[in-house]
């Protein structure tokens, strides 16, 4: 889709059964969950799957996280294995996306898959999320409500800036409150568990409910979140900045001098996370170079450095 080949309408939280009928509809609609805005359309539907990947310019190699409302609709798309089960129980509604192979004949968009054996679920908390749900009554395939490769929104402005004209609407439903994207985990054919993005839920988290430590992700896209450059500003980024360098500005931690913002003055990783994205898209509008203060790799500071690194990455166009 063009873009300006429509006009893009603001929506109020209590317009979900509105919202409802533009996703049966074949439309996009981007709506708010904790951790992003999402750009939501029919999971069953191969038009409206191919229809967010023209808006966002993504690759089609990249798969998509199919909402649903509960942990019954997510077990009748796939087969969750013990690992999984036990994760949704303790973090579902939630920052956590679960990776697990799609069941025969399940209604997803095989474009939604990637072509791949499996299917990323989630269950947000959010509640205009959880009402949009319930009230399309299916599976929605919702990446993150940007252009592809660019920050991702945290506020239904953000979602404005990137994408009017290109979708049907948008739900404004106030800022998100953890503002980085779930964390992805997915088993082998051992049932062990491997963290394939690091997110909103901290994996120290994860792994205390599984009793088991997490391995890394294998190689491949095998989920959402993977690609080398993503998450990124116009500007460049530099990384472990000291302080800022001429025509820099400064994205400032735990009240670094000289910051133009600060994650957080006070070092607290989820209020960092909760201003990440919000705080680059603030100084990427400005103009001119980013450098960002030393993060702790630590709890939601291991997601933070991997979408910061990410965002710093060399750009390279990905491949068709």
């Amino acid at each position: 889709m063009d873009k300006g080949a429509e006009v893009t309408r603001v929506l109020g939280p209590g317009d979900t059964e509105e919202a409802a009928a533009l996703l049966r509809a074949g439309r996009l609609v981007a709506f708010p969950t904790e951790t992003v805005y999402g750009l939501g359309g029919d999971g069953a539907s191969d038009k409206a799957v191919a229809a967010i990947f023209a808006a966002k310019g993504r690759p089609s190699f990249n798969p998509l996280i199919l909402h649903v409302a509960d942990e019954e609709a997510a077990a009748r798309l796939a087969l969750l294995p013990e690992g999984a089960l036990r994760l949704a129980a303790k973090f579902w509604p939630g920052p956590l996306t679960l990776v697990a192979p799609a069941r025969a004949g399940a209604p997803i968009s095989l474009l939604a898959r990637a072509g791949l054996e499996t299917v990323a679920l989630r269950v947000p908390a959010h509640p205009v999320a959880q009402a949009l749900l319930r009230a399309f009554g299916g599976p929605v395939a919702a990446p993150s409500a940007n252009p592809s490769g660019r920050i991702s929104p945290t506020t239904a402005g953000h979602v404005l800036a990137g994408l009017s004209g290109r979708i049907a609407a948008v739900i404004d439903g106030g800022a998100c409150p953890v503002g980085l994207e779930s964390a992805v985990v997915g088993f082998d054919d051992a049932g062990a568990a491997r963290l394939l993005r690091p997110g909103g839920l901290p994996a120290e988290e994860i792994e205390a409910a599984l009793g088991a430590p997490l391995l890394p992700a294998g190689e491949g896209i095998s989920a959402p979140g993977q690609l080398l450059s993503h998450y990124a500003p116009r500007a460049p980024l530099r990384l472990a900045a000291a302080s800022a360098a001429p025509g820099e500005a400064l994205l400032g931690f735990g009240g670094a001098a000289g910051a133009a913002l600060d994650l957080s003055p006070a070092g607290d990783l989820r209020e960092a996370a909760a201003n990440l994205f919000a705080m680059l898209h603030a100084l990427d509008a400005r103009g001119g170079a980013i450098a960002v203060s030393p993060i702790p790799e630590r709890g939601l500071g291991r997601a933070i450095n991997d979408r910061l690194r990410r965002a710093a990455a060399p750009r390279e166009r990905s491949p068709a």
